[in-house]
């Protein structure tokens, strides 16, 4: 895909600075967390993030290694969940499971929150686990995202988990799982920069489609996209969707 097919600016009157294909593209971790999901389809998942320009596959644990190899030296970089999708893992499992996603060679990782803990009000436990795997990630040039799952919570609650993240030193906050049922909103997205304002990211995933859903959620303020519908998205975008 050239440049200049991939560029494309906002409607005339948009006060939103114009994106092209190319950026959002960038925005956009390629997604496959599917319990049956096969070696042949993480293959095709990485061939497509190259293809595309895509930001980071996202991929489980088990496929990590895989993903790596196959991107190769793509500026393409391997994300991996952790304590995915429930979050209710203890924390000393969720370190181990995120310090051999590192080892394998993720450089990003996406770690669920505890979130009955968050619920009851047991901040400090949320803020430990979050800063032994930010630390972990930290220590080799890695990036934590932290999901909050936020359908299942209520915006003080929100603000809450956000203002833990950053406090632990987190790079990202991120809305959704996608196991959970909801997804990305704007009102959420809009909330979370709210608390954690320029700087750290917004990360959205969850229920992101379409060309639509995406311009909007990034419009909000999202500065990451997680969807298994990345190629779908870049070529609507691409057709003429604003």
């Amino acid at each position: 895909m050239s440049e200049d097919q991939a560029r494309a600016g906002a409607g005339e009157g948009d006060t939103q600075p114009a994106i092209g294909a190319t950026e959002l593209a960038g925005c956009i971790d390629h997604t496959l967390l599917r319990p049956g999901a096969t070696g042949v389809e993480i293959d095709r998942l990485c061939d497509e993030a190259k293809s595309y320009g895509f930001a980071a596959v996202c991929v489980n644990p088990v496929w990590v290694e895989r993903a790596v190899s196959r991107l190769g030296q793509s500026k393409v970089v391997v994300a991996s969940v952790v304590g995915f999708p429930l979050g209710a893992s203890r924390p000393e499992i969720k370190l181990a499971e995120a310090r051999r996603a590192l080892d394998d060679g993720a450089r990003e990782i996406d770690m669920v929150i505890n979130i009955g803990r968050l619920i009851e009000g047991d901040i400090g436990f949320v803020a430990d686990e979050i800063k032994q795997l930010t630390a972990a990630a930290h220590q080799v040039g890695a990036v934590i995202k932290v999901i909050i799952e936020t359908v299942l919570l209520t915006d003080d609650q929100k603000r809450i988990a956000c203002e833990v993240a950053a406090g632990a030193g987190a790079d990202f906050v991120k809305t959704s799982t996608g196991f959970a049922g909801g997804g990305a909103t704007v009102s959420d997205v809009a909330l979370m920069l709210s608390v954690v304002g320029p700087t750290m990211g917004v990360k959205a995933s969850g229920g992101i489609r379409t060309a639509t859903d995406a311009l909007n959620l990034l419009r909000a303020g999202a500065t990451r996209l997680g969807t298994s519908a990345g190629p779908a998205i870049v070529t609507e975008f691409v057709n003429g969707v604003r």
